[in-house]
């Protein structure tokens, strides 16, 4: 039996695993009292939730097989779409060879008759899809906040959601109206972690988490420091630039998140092009001046040795030079009194 199958099946044998941080490796740290409690609650809400689900087996609650193709995702998606996942091969090789040990639990949609919700198991009904064999499920009457926490207690379970996937997942349950409590259930976490992770999904743009994927390896503290770059508007632009190139994309999710933040810190002086050069020689073929243009301004610097007289000098023509300028046709350089 493989790792994440023997996990899966402790949520219905044993009491669930302690709680999860929102960094992806926690370190021990000493936590106020309020913390603790708050903490404890939300541990004693999985717990029961977990012992729920045991006595539903232990009584007998039916287990099914449904077709795969008539159950669809939670509306509440934990999840970004897939990248290569080797976890999942694995996952379905297994079913493969011993079959589905541990049911999925659904609901029965509350919007399209004759069809089915996921509150966990997304990634056991994808590999009986695609195997084309029914899933193992039980069916539970839940509301949308019961939906949340059922999903809750396959999170507190999983190794694999990245920071960033959870970070999006408590937005989009409290941007749906979700209480703060909703998400601290869902995820496992206390309130100072769940405002740490909305916080930074609120920093970052949905285009710019969804160019760079889940990207695995990169915990709180690197996104964190990633939303206060983004704060700056110039940093968002290069970013964008950066993800929009197909280079970008070639990447996995830990180098892409890498590049995008080379790219915010990246300065506007690395950026521009280099202005292309007139050189001005007199008729010696000495240097006298250099004209560079840009998109922006154009700049004329003159030499030394004689910069500054004729500076004074140039100064004096410049508005006899305009208006000699404008007598001429722009497009083909000829004399508009000739």
């Amino acid at each position: 039996m493989s790792k994440r199958s023997d996990t899966i099946r402790s949520l219905f044998t044993q009491p669930p695993a302690p709680m999860l941080s929102a960094d992806n490796n926690p370190e021990p740290r000493r936590v106020a009292a309020g913390a603790v409690r708050s903490m404890k609650d939300t541990f004693s809400d999985i717990e029961r939730e977990n012992e729920a689900l045991r006595a539903r087996i232990a009584a007998g609650e039916q287990v099914i097989e449904i077709d795969p193709g008539l159950i669809d995702p939670s509306p509440f998606a934990d999840r970004f779409p897939q990248e290569d996942d080797a976890s999942f091969e694995a996952l379905k090789q297994s079913i493969a060879d011993r079959g589905q040990e541990i049911p999925v639990l659904l609901r029965v949609s509350p919007t399209l008759p004759g069809r089915y919700q996921t509150a966990f198991g997304h990634r056991r009904i994808r590999a009986a899809l695609q195997l084309g064999r029914p899933a193992r499920a039980i069916v539970r009457t839940l509301g949308d906040d019961d939906l949340i926490i059922a999903q809750g207690v396959e999170n507190s379970a999983r190794e694999d959601l990245s920071f960033i996937e959870r970070a999006v997942f408590a937005w989009r349950l409290e941007s749906a109206g979700r209480a703060r409590s909703v998400v601290q259930q869902a995820l496992a976490i206390d309130r100072a972690e769940a405002s740490k992770l909305i916080s930074v999904a609120k920093a970052v743009p949905e285009d710019i988490v969804r160019a760079i994927g889940k990207a695995p390896k990169i915990g709180r503290g690197r996104w964190q420091e990633f939303a206060e770059l983004l704060r700056d508007g110039g940093a968002l632009k290069r970013v964008r630039a950066a993800a929009a190139l197909p280079a970008f994309s070639s990447l996995d999710g830990d180098a892409r998140f890498a590049r995008a933040v080379a790219a915010a810190k990246r300065t506007e002086a690395e950026q521009r092009p280099a202005r292309p050069i007139i050189e001005i020689k007199d008729a010696a073929g000495r240097s006298v001046a250099e004209i560079r243009a840009s998109e922006r301004d154009v700049r004329v610097t003159l030499a030394k040795a004689d910069g500054s007289a004729f500076a004074q000098f140039l100064a004096a023509r410049l508005p006899e030079l305009f208006e000699e300028y404008r007598s001429f046709d722009a497009g083909d350089g000829v004399s508009k009194g000739a």
